[in-house]
């Protein structure tokens, strides 16, 4: 999120520049729910855990509320998808924090509900409109995909309310993580700050019109 704030920051002198955030902010959500006094962090806990069941294959999603809970998040990001492709079509340069993929189910801004089994028909629905809203998504490739590569130890030093277990299944599928085919470069993200955002701005200058790294110095 800072790199992406900065990056914005440094575009916006020249030209528009647009952000979007394209994550389900379900975790965050979570996170504030656990600081309501008293029943905070047993809801938290809860819905954890039904968060869990439902990213988990072979299992079965824990009823319609919580299917209709993440059809919800995947509807909202679907949202910002189409005003990030409206901004697109206006000639707006984007920046995007996470983008939607349809290869990995449960994990890493992939559909919510494909993972486990539907209970009946009605989410059995859910789980089929939500794909075909991934499947959409994911098939606009953008233009270029950053990915920061951090070892989980890495991250949850950095983030130490995020859960080492998750952090590591969630390292471990970003290695296979295409988005389709999409030009994507990796970047180490374990080193100081302005190493990483050197990087960056080397390889998002052959998509900008103006020379970023010589107006920064």
């Amino acid at each position: 999120s800072s790199l992406t704030t900065d990056l914005i920051a440094a575009i916006q002198k020249y030209t528009p520049v647009k952000r979007y955030y394209l994550g389900l902010g379900s975790g965050d959500l979570g996170r504030k729910i656990g600081q309501i006094p008293v029943v905070g962090s047993w809801i938290e806990n809860l819905l954890k855990q039904r968060a869990t069941t439902t990213r988990t294959k072979g299992k079965k999603i824990p009823g319609v509320m919580t299917a209709l809970v993440v059809y919800f998040f995947s509807l909202r990001r679907f949202c910002s998808y189409l005003k990030m492709r409206r901004a697109l079509k206006a000639g707006i340069t984007v920046i995007t924090d996470r983008y939607p993929q349809a290869e990995i189910a449960g994990q890493c801004d992939g559909p919510g509900l494909s993972a486990a089994k539907a209970g009946n028909r009605f989410v059995s629905w859910l789980v089929r409109s939500e794909a075909a809203l991934y499947q959409r998504m994911a098939s606009f490739q953008p233009d270029l995909v950053l990915r920061l590569d951090v070892d989980p130890e890495t991250a949850h030093a950095r983030k130490p309310d995020h859960d080492i277990e998750a952090l590591r299944i969630k390292s471990e599928i970003m290695q296979h993580l295409t988005f389709g085919g999409a030009h994507m470069e990796v970047i180490d993200a374990t080193r100081p700050y302005k190493a990483v955002w050197k990087d960056i701005v080397r390889l998002v200058q052959p998509y900008l019109t103006v020379d970023l790294a010589s107006n920064q110095k």
